[in-house]
């Protein structure tokens, strides 16, 4: 059963309700606007999950959802890329938050944050690559573990990991922050040196904004 309350996760006789994942109120922002770096970059509720060199000249942090079509879009098309020629290179360092916009999301985010060795990212890729498998699966649940086995979950620690309140509780304080503090009310969002940018840029976009600040 999905709805917009509840995520239910079944297996055999028993059921774990993933709990509520809130609808915030979005603030009033300028379509385009540059945020406080600092405040920006300030540690929030979960430990960054970034790639790349913290001392680059510019820093990309991007609000995403698990679900987003179009996030998963960028991650396709822009992301290998951009990873290729700018994070692997010392020139960019990335950030991803988390920005659920249902239950599943926050369920996504939740399997790629507790993944053992480090996974985070991998969990990510394999996410997104596999979205139209899972996310808009006639048995999402089900879809969504099997992939999970490829990271080592196995059925009790699947549904341990998806039961974690206090998980789930920091990812939605860090979509809550997002939206009230940075103006974040789609995704994917981008704050590039704290520029905002909304909607799934192209490489030749990020160029655009990142290469003068790289030359600068």
């Amino acid at each position: 059963m999905m709805t917009r309350r509840r995520f239910l996760v079944t297996a055999g006789t028993t059921a774990l309700a993933l709990a509520l994942v809130p609808s915030f109120p979005f603030a009033a922002f300028a379509q385009d606007a540059t945020v406080d770096v600092g405040e920006l970059m300030a540690p929030g509720p979960l430990p960054e999950k970034a790639l790349g060199d913290p001392n680059a000249k510019v820093t990309i942090v991007e609000y995403a959802s698990m679900t987003c079509g179009h996030c998963a879009a960028f991650h396709e098309k822009t992301y290998p890329q951009l990873k290729a020629d700018y994070i692997d290179t010392g020139k960019v360092y990335f950030v991803l938050r988390e920005f659920p916009l249902d239950p599943l999301a926050a369920a996504g985010f939740m399997l790629a944050r507790n993944a053992m060795g480090d996974k985070y990212f991998d969990v990510v890729d394999l996410l997104f690559e596999k979205q139209r498998d899972w996310a808009y699966s006639d048995d999402p649940v089900t879809a969504l573990r099997t992939l999970a086995k490829q990271f080592g979950y196995t059925d009790a620690t699947f549904e341990q990991t998806l039961s974690d309140q206090a998980l789930l509780d920091k990812i939605n304080q860090v979509r809550a922050r997002g939206s009230d503090e940075f103006g974040v009310n789609s995704t994917p969002t981008f704050f590039i040196n704290g520029q905002r940018h909304r909607g799934a840029m192209s490489l030749e976009e990020l160029a655009k904004v990142v290469d003068p600040m790289l030359a600068g």
